[in-house]
């Protein structure tokens, strides 16, 4: 396939066509088949992860001198957003927080129970809860300038995974109530990549090895298996059923970043969730940096904050959902009667809830950069100050700009093309341009509000 064409299937030109990247680059299913390659990387993040709690919790305090600041929510916060657009969740294979659990499972330091009814049906919304927390605790309490609570919120989401470990088969923890995973997964939504099985191959499958093991290896550790991953939203992308799977089914393709957007139509819980909290998370957080810390009084405490910070981000959180249900009161169709009812405007703000992240994240990476040999040098006692270097500031907003314009103008396509595509006939001209008014008055939210996000900088 040449190069064209790639760029055509990027672009959405072709939207029902893949590229089948095991075929294109073999090794890239090598390396997914190498189990124990697979585990020696994810030994390193494990060891990054011991270092990072326990230099949070027994080294320096100030932020200025311990590192731990900056690979928590300089490095590893923002490498995992970038990693949302490329490779979906896969991320969430090499996730050091399932570890321990891993090694109680192998140990036989466990109860297992059959997973329950009551966490498969609630567990998204613990999950967005468990989110909402982190983002408040976050911007709330200074948890982003203290390497204790730092390591303290690292060892809760690992005493999760772990406890649910020791309660479940597997990883319970990963599929149902992992905050950062469903993040991820909606998120994933629109990555350039999936994971996906030949279904046709998976049809005549008696062994189901994918999802049960065989020859003393695990199955899939989120109880899906290749032949049940339909979507970029469950799947860690493991790589566990390619080594499995002995009628070459899964594969990695490459694809639209619109294509499952327009194929979910906002019809899952989990965005219908997610989207609005990330939206309204993001423009609390804008005017939290500028307007409300501007007028902070002098002698302001942390109930002070927490409540300020709450009542932002409950403001915009009602905002957001008001904001998607309008919208779809404009588009006008909410039913389907193949898969029954969902959400228009939900797969077109994926873009921009994605952009908004990136602006949060980058912008906080870029800036703390600029410091984190200076800090590394003061943390073990070495002068590296002359290692500090600057980061112009035109280059926060230019990012800034690029990112959320062409978040608009993704969202706009995605509109378009569900308005010319399945629905066709069903969305009148008159809908249709008030539909792009609210994705372009969102965007000029997000432009307004932006220069307030660079007051601490």
């Amino acid at each position: 396939m040449g190069l064209k064409r790639v760029i055509g299937i990027f672009f959405d030109q072709y939207p029902n066509e893949r590229l089948d990247l095991f075929q294109a680059f073999p090794a890239l299913k090598q390396i997914l088949q190498r189990r124990k390659l697979h585990a020696s990387i994810r030994t390193i993040g494990d060891v990054v992860f011991t270092f990072i709690i326990l230099s949070g919790l027994f080294g320096p305090q100030d932020p200025h001198e311990n590192i731990v600041i900056f690979l928590s929510w300089g490095l590893w916060w923002p490498s995992m957003v970038l990693s949302w657009f490329f490779v979906g969740r896969m991320w969430c294979g090499f996730c050091p927080f399932p570890g321990l659990g891993r090694v109680l499972q192998r140990l036989g330091w466990v109860r297992y129970r059959p997973v329950p009814r009551w966490l498969q049906k609630y567990g998204i919304y613990w999950a967005v809860f468990l989110f909402a927390v982190i983002i408040w605790l976050e911007e709330s309490m200074g948890i982003k300038e203290s390497p204790r609570a730092t390591a303290l919120l690292i060892l809760a989401i690992l005493g999760g995974a772990t406890f649910f470990s020791i309660l479940y088969p597997l990883q319970a923890w990963c599929r149902y109530l992992c905050p950062m995973g469903r993040i991820t997964g909606v998120a994933s939504t629109m990555s350039m990549t999936e994971f996906r099985p030949d279904h046709s191959i998976c049809k005549g499958c008696t062994s189901f090895a994918c999802k049960r093991g065989r020859d003393g290896q695990r199955g899939c550790p989120v109880y899906l298996g290749a032949f049940g991953v339909t979507n970029n939203l469950d799947c860690l992308i493991c790589g566990r059923c390619v080594s499995l799977c002995d009628k070459n089914s899964p594969r990695i393709n490459f694809r639209s970043p619109f294509a499952e957007l327009l194929i979910s139509k906002g019809r899952y819980i989990t965005c219908s969730y997610i989207i609005p909290l990330l939206l309204a998370s993001q423009l609390a957080r804008f005017m939290d940096a500028g307007i409300l810390k501007a007028f902070e009084p002098a002698d302001y405490s942390t109930v002070y904050r927490m409540a300020m910070f709450s009542g932002l981000l409950l403001f915009w959180f009602v905002m957001t959902v008001m904001f998607l249900k309008l919208g779809a009161k404009v588009f006008g169709t909410t039913e389907d009667e193949l898969f029954g009812r969902f959400s228009p405007m939900v797969p077109v703000f994926v873009p921009t809830a994605f952009a908004g992240e990136l602006v949060c994240r980058l912008n906080y990476a870029l800036h703390e950069a600029q410091f984190f040999f200076p800090t590394l040098g003061r943390q073990f006692g070495l002068d590296l100050s002359s290692w500090e270097f600057h980061v112009p500031f035109w280059i926060y907003p230019l990012l800034d700009l690029f990112l959320v314009i062409s978040s608009v103008a993704a969202g706009l396509h995605v509109l378009h093309r569900l308005v010319y595509g399945d629905f066709y006939g069903m969305v009148s001209p008159l809908r249709h341009r008030l539909c792009e008014l609210l994705v372009y008055g969102m965007g000029a939210t997000y432009i307004v509000l932006l220069p307030f996000w660079y007051a601490p900088i």
